[in-house]
C-alpha cells in the first residue's frame, strides 16, 4: 500500500481516480477547494480530504508535511471559453496558475522524498488538447502541453531514483467542467465533442481514472516519459 496525493480530487476525474486508488489498496489524500464535495467524498471512500488551494505555496506546503507521498496524482484544471484575443493577461496568468504551476509545486515538494526513497510515481493529467490545439481554449491548451513538456523532462531527471513521470490525456469526459460548457454554450456542444472522437461519444471520469490508476502501479514500473490519450481516438495520427 502506497502513500498516494490526488490533487483537484472531489470531483469529476478526480474523484473516479480516488475511488479507483482506495479500491487499489492506497492510502489516499486528496485536495480541493469544494469543500462540501470533498467532505462527501471522504466520507464515501475513507479518504482523507484537505481543503487547499493549489496555487498557494505555503497551503500546498501545509498539505505535503501531513505525510511522505509516493503517488502523485496532479489533476488540478480550469477552463476558459474565449479566443485568445478575448483573453485577459490576469486570465491567461490565473489559467497558467491553476493548470501548470499547481503541478510544479507540488512535484518540487514530493520529489525530495521518493528520491531519498527511491521509488515514486508521479501523472499529470493533461489534455489533448495540450496535443492538437484548441479553439476558444488556446491558454488552457498551452498549459496542458506544459503539463506533458514537464512530464518528461521530470522523467530523465528520476528515472535514475526508479520514479515514472507520465501523462494521461483525456479528451472530452463527462466532467463538471464539460457540464458547465453545456450551461454555457447549449447541449449540442456534447454532440460536437463527441464527434471529435473515433468511438462518437464522450468518455467515462472512471476510464480516465484506469489509465491514471495503471500508471501509479508497481506493472508500469519500465514506462515513463509518456503522453497516453484517452481519448477515444481523437489524437489518432496526432
Amino acid at each position: 500500500m502506497a502513500q498516494a496525493l490526488v490533487t483537484g480530487g472531489a470531483s469529476g476525474i478526480g474523484a473516479a481516480t480516488v475511488r479507483r486508488l482506495v479500491r487499489d489498496g492506497h492510502a489516499v489524500t486528496f485536495v480541493d477547494l469544494d469543500e462540501k464535495a470533498g467532505a462527501t467524498l471522504a466520507t464515501e471512500t475513507g479518504a482523507r480530504f484537505m481543503l487547499a488551494d493549489g496555487t498557494n505555496q505555503a497551503q500546498v506546503n501545509q498539505v505535503l508535511t501531513r505525510s511522505e507521498f509516493e503517488i502523485l496524482v496532479n489533476n488540478i484544471g480550469a477552463d476558459q471559453h474565449a479566443f485568445f484575443t478575448s483573453t485577459s493577461p490576469d486570465e491567461w496568468r490565473r489559467l497558467l496558475a491553476v493548470n501548470l504551476e499547481t503541478a510544479f509545486l507540488f512535484c518540487h515538494g514530493v520529489l525530495p522524498s521518493m528520491q531519498q526513497r527511491g521509488w515514486g510515481r508521479i501523472v499529470m493529467v493533461a489534455s489533448e488538447a495540450g496535443r492538437l490545439g484548441s479553439k476558444g481554449g488556446s491558454v488552457y491548451a498551452a498549459a496542458k502541453a506544459g503539463l506533458v513538456g514537464f512530464a518528461r523532462s521530470l522523467a530523465r531527471e528520476n528515472a535514475r531514483y526508479a520514479i515514472t513521470v507520465n501523462a494521461v490525456l483525456p479528451g472530452p469526459v463527462r466532467t463538471p467542467m464539460v457540464e458547465r460548457a453545456v450551461n454555457e454554450f447549449g447541449g449540442k456542444i456534447l454532440d460536437d465533442m463527441a464527434g471529435l472522437t473515433l468511438m462518437r461519444r464522450l468518455g467515462e471520469p472512471d476510464e480516465i481514472a484506469a489509465a491514471i490508476a495503471f500508471f501509479c502501479s508497481t506493472e508500469a514500473g519500465f514506462i515513463t516519459g509518456e503522453a497516453l490519450g484517452v481519448s477515444g481516438g481523437m489524437g489518432c495520427g496526432a
